[in-house]
């Protein structure tokens, strides 16, 4: 169970890290750079699966998940609210869920390690938020006895 201090502090951490993986993936250029680094590692590691050539249309594709995912993750950056937290848990299970599907069906493994960082970031954004109680609202200390 999580206090809300530490689940604001998961919520920015789950944005840094998605900001961070995605950014390549806004711009065609970038993504070009990712995606010919990406190809290169699979065949030195002569992974299963594959990593084709995209076309203009998946290329679209990857530069709008890319650029919403960025915009996304700077909000969550910028006002960590629990909300954020439980709908990015929710986002997270449905891209395992087409990870898990595009590897079944000859993805490349690569594909592993993204599938594990979402499926660990959306198990700790639903773990439940300790509320607090009245008890830890009061004022501490001198003060509260001015």
């Amino acid at each position: 169970m999580w206090t809300s201090t530490q689940y604001r502090r998961v919520v920015r951490g789950s944005a840094w890290y998605d900001l961070i993986v995605t950014a390549a993936f806004a711009t065609p250029w970038s993504f070009a750079l990712l995606h010919g680094a990406l190809s290169g590692l699979s065949q030195a590691l002569d992974l299963p699966g594959e990593l084709p050539a995209f076309a203009p249309m998946h290329m679209l594709m990857a530069n709008l998940l890319g650029s919403i995912v960025c915009v996304w993750a700077v909000l969550r950056i910028r006002d960590p609210q629990p909300i954020y937290g439980r709908y990015d848990a929710v986002g997270r299970f449905l891209f395992a869920a087409w990870q898990a599907y595009a590897l079944a069906h000859g993805a490349s493994s690569l594909l592993v390690v993204f599938l594990v960082f979402e499926l660990a970031w959306g198990v700790v954004q639903v773990l439940p938020v300790r509320t607090p109680s009245r008890a830890s609202l009061a004022p501490t200390g001198a003060a509260s006895l001015l």
